[in-house]
């Protein structure tokens, strides 16, 4: 393991600033221009409009305010009353001091007091949140070691005693004798002729002159034309905007765009610091690679930053000077709890331990209970038989009733139970079990005293979370071998599984969300956790064991060069944007404020809920390593889906298990319709209903035969029409042994295209699983039809809602069924349910009769024709076409 530190490390810097130093040390610049808002001040707001409704609640708060004067209220009439000043000003671009808009107020509703109180409460207030950029202040640094003058340039409303009050700070001293252009002074803005007074006031040609400033406008268009070199400084760019508008979307709907707002501090400078560390991409290392930078630094690094606080702040408060990351998470949230408490001044070390659910999960086994063991069994479903049992340290040998079943994946529930039972049925394999889990139990407690996690009375563990399975695990351990060390959890979220944990009396805390609540941000997480625990998981293999001495054997690892790259790239823009807030956490002396949690959330969920299709396009090719000691490899964005993107609705996305997809949105970014259909459900502007078809709602239901000749009914998906006009289905079901399956595709009277149907199927006994499709007109000949007609090419009139078109899976596989998924690609006419409309006559009966004799010769051989003829007989004596 590695354990980088970047406290003595300086944050990145965006590339303008890299460029700007240059230009004031290297003796091209004759003045340094600053513009002054967002540039060399910036307020801990999102927007500067944000700072009324704090000035609202504040004067509410003093009693100079009526309580049916909210904080939006109160913005609103701040807002209104400044253009109504601009309106009535006399000067040639409208502008105006704070007085003049204050007279625009409805000054009799804020008691007693004149308009000076009211200017001076507004003026504190923006002294109270304004901070000065301390990346702006090293430039003024640098010019004035350079004896290069500094001009301020300003469209503002503040006097000049009332700018001067705002600049007095400590990092700004150069600026005290800096000459002042301010709009209101002169009666001119930036874009209307400011320029040319500057120009002509300072006497200097135009190309000596560098400015920096954020408005695209008036710092950079305007005097760009004058001859000024300038370096545009954007707050927030075109990229940023756009994510700033997926939270506003994602939020809107619970509440005012003002809600996260605290009434001292705004949003801490969450918003300005977030773009800041965006921006430091390096334009050098390519699109993709960018993009995960600024996924890491915009929406990562915000949320792990405040998670780390927090873990160092509980950790402080309750005494533990010592916290433990399992790993492979544990690397970068050491890294980044320990970064936490340094800014901070506490006495709080993160450590990486080697802990996985895999080996707590197996040392405390009760190899003795048989729903125990059947349960751990269970969750090895991506291991085979030979893998799950070399992880008991059992030779094949040693269990001759599983010695066909060796290269089976353990996904079938028969298997599992067969299994289970080859594992607990004999005394000397039960024996063997409990002692393989002794010696597990027995390493996993050696190298936990050898990295000191048991030398105090808890041992605290900080995670992602979910459900708390190694810390419920660790505590059944230490229970059970009489070792008095409680446990404890700080993690970023946690499911309903949890309550396990507090039931047992272990505390079990969450940061974004607890026990399942919120249930919009928790089930965000638990649902799509895929691209958090591979961003932030070291680039190794999961722990599967520990060597005798307590090291720890990792399974296999892998990746891909350009995945190496991009993780790291997101790795690195969560550094930077917690070195940049840290910096000015130590900056204010411990008086900086904590990151609100619920903005956090707001940002997370959006993401994971709303990815952009830039990052769809990154994190979409991502591999997946199974973490319970597998080597299956998966891609995040599974390959079989995305010839369905355009038949799905985004109800559909909601339908996918964590099998099918472990981020569903990402299928949803990478079509632009479907993005734009899942953002607007999102957002509020569109009812689900929309996708639904008109009256009930019906379903797509399968149903499988199994070889006793029963039917059972597996699942039903809701059918949609989405916005091609095209609907998607994918179901799956668990079997001793199917036969068939049934398909009531439409759920309805329709007639109904089907583009295709794929199955994947396990045969029973074979370890790798069939792929079957069915989209050519030939593939559909040959396949029973009841209570629905096969109308030719790939079209099927379905007259009732049960109405289904049958598979003969096991006749294509070549045997008996014990799990499948199968996923249909439709378009649907829904027809009348009275049955007495029209209906379209059928295909042929001797293209349907040849179809079905192509299909038992191709499964069956020439053997089979026979004997399907006299299948036919007897279904047609029963109505099934």
């Amino acid at each position: 393991m590695r354990n980088r530190t970047a406290t003595n490390e300086p944050p990145a810097r965006a590339p303008e600033l890299e460029q700007l130093h240059r230009l004031v040390s290297d003796g091209s610049c004759a003045v340094l221009s600053l513009d002054v808002f967002d540039t060399v001040l910036w307020r801990r707001v999102p927007r500067p409009t944000d700072a009324f409704a704090m000035l609202g609640a504040r004067l509410r708060a003093a009693g100079r305010c009526p309580g049916w004067v909210t904080d939006t209220t109160f913005r609103l009439m701040r807002i209104d009353a400044e253009k109504r000043a601009r309106k009535r000003s006399l000067s040639a671009c409208g502008e105006i001091s704070l007085f003049d808009i204050w007279r625009e107020m409805p000054i009799e509703v804020f008691g007693p007091g004149d308009l000076d109180d009211l200017v001076r409460a507004e003026v504190e207030l923006e002294r109270e949140i304004t901070v000065p950029d301390l990346e702006i202040a090293e430039v003024i640094g640098t010019a004035e070691r350079n004896a290069v003058p500094i001009v301020l340039v300003s469209d503002t409303y503040f006097t000049a005693d009332q700018l001067a009050h705002l600049l007095d700070r400590p990092a700004l001293a150069p600026l005290a004798e800096a000459k002042t252009f301010r709009s209101h002074q002169h009666g001119l803005d930036k874009a209307s002729g400011l320029w040319e007074i500057v120009l002509q006031e300072l006497g200097t040609r135009p190309e000596q002159i560098v400015h920096v400033g954020d408005n695209a406008v008036a710092d950079d268009e305007v005097p760009a034309k004058l001859g000024i070199r300038t370096v545009h400084h954007a707050r927030i760019d075109d990229d940023f905007a756009g994510v700033l508008d997926r939270e506003r979307e994602s939020t809107d709907s619970f509440g005012p765009p003002d809600r996260h707002l605290h009434p001292a501090h705004g949003d801490a400078g969450l918003t300005t610091l977030r773009a800041k560390a965006v921006r430091a991409a390096s334009e050098e290392s390519g699109e993709a690679v960018g993009v995960a930078w600024r996924f890491g630094a915009g929406v990562l690094g915000p949320v792990l930053t405040g998670f780390a606080a927090w873990v160092a702040e509980r950790a402080h408060r309750r005494g533990q000077r010592v916290v433990w990351c399992p790993m492979r998470e544990g690397e970068l949230l050491s890294e980044l709890v320990n970064e936490a408490a340094a800014a901070r001044g506490w006495d709080v070390t993160a450590q990486p331990i080697w802990l996985s659910r895999q080996v707590t999960s197996l040392a405390a086994l009760d190899s003795y209970d048989v729903d125990a063991v059947g349960e751990f069994i269970g969750r090895s479903y991506r291991l085979t038989v030979a893998q799950l049992l070399a992880s008991l340290h059992l030779r094949p040998g040693d269990v001759p009733a599983l010695a066909d079943k060796l290269d089976m994946l353990l996904d079938q529930p028969e298997l599992r139970e067969r299994v289970t039972v080859a594992l607990t049925e004999a005394p000397h394999l039960r024996n063997r079990l409990a002692a393989t889990v002794t010696a597990a139990c027995d390493r996993l407690l050696r190298s936990l005293r050898a990295a000191g996690a048991l030398d105090g009375e808890e041992i605290a563990l900080v995670d992602l979370g979910w459900g708390g399975t190694i810390q419920y695990q660790l505590s059944r351990v230490l229970r059970r071998n009489g070792i008095g060390v409680r446990t404890a959890g700080y993690y970023l979220a946690t499911d309903h599984r949890s309550s396990r944990l507090s039931l047992a009396g272990q505390a079990a805390e969450g940061y974004l969300g607890q026990s399942g609540w919120p249930h919009e941000v928790v089930y965000a997480l638990v649902r799509s956790p895929e691209v958090v625990e591979q961003c932030v998981s070291a680039r190794v293999g999961s722990l599967i064991d520990f060597t005798e001495s307590g090291e720890p054997v990792l399974g296999p690892f892998h990746s891909t060069p350009t995945q190496d790259l991009e993780w790291c790239a997101v790795q690195d823009g969560i550094r930077a944007f917690q070195r940049s807030w840290n910096r000015y956490v130590s900056a204010a002396d411990g008086a900086w404020p904590e990151l609100n949690r619920e903005r956090l959330a707001a940002i997370i969920t959006a993401a994971l809920k709303a990815p952009s299709a830039a990052e769809a396009s990154v994190f979409g090719n991502w591999w997946h390593d199974d973490n319970f000691g597998s080597s299956v490899v998966t891609d995040i964005v599974p390959r079989d889906l995305l010839p369905a993107v355009p038949y799905m609705s985004p109800g559909d996305l909601d339908d996918l298990h964590m099998r099918d997809a472990f981020w569903p949105a990402l299928l949803a970014a990478a079509d632009p319709q479907l993005g734009a259909a899942v953002s607007a459900l999102h957002s509020g502007a569109l009812d689900p209903a929309v996708f639904e078809r008109s009256g009930e709602c019906p379903d797509t239901l399968l149903r499988f035969r199994t070889e006793d000749d029963e039917w059972h009914d597996a699942q039903r998906r809701r059918a949609r029409i989405n916005h091609n006009g095209l609907s998607f289905a994918r179901l799956a079901f668990e079997s001793r042994g199917a036969l068939d399956v049934s398909l009531a595709i439409p759920g309805q009277p329709a007639i109904v295209r089907i583009d295709w149907i794929e199955a994947t199927a396990y045969v029973r006994g074979d370890p790798e699983p069939r792929t079957l499709r069915w989209e050519r007109a030939e593939d559909f000949a040959g396949l029973v039809f009841a209570d629905c007609d096969w109308l030719g090419g790939t079209m099927v009139e379905f007259h009732a809602p049960h109405g289904a078109v049958w598979l003969p899976l096991a006749t294509r596989a070549g045997g008996p069924i014990t799990s499948a998924q199968i996923t249909i690609a439709f378009a649907s006419l829904p027809q009348s349910r009275s049955g007495l409309a029209h209906r379209v006559p059928p295909a042929p009966e001797l293209a349907r009769l040849t179809g079905r004799v192509r299909e038992e010769l191709r499964s069956r051989g020439v053997r089979g024709i026979a004997a399907g003829g006299a299948r036919l007989a007897l279904r047609k004596m029963g109505g099934i076409r």
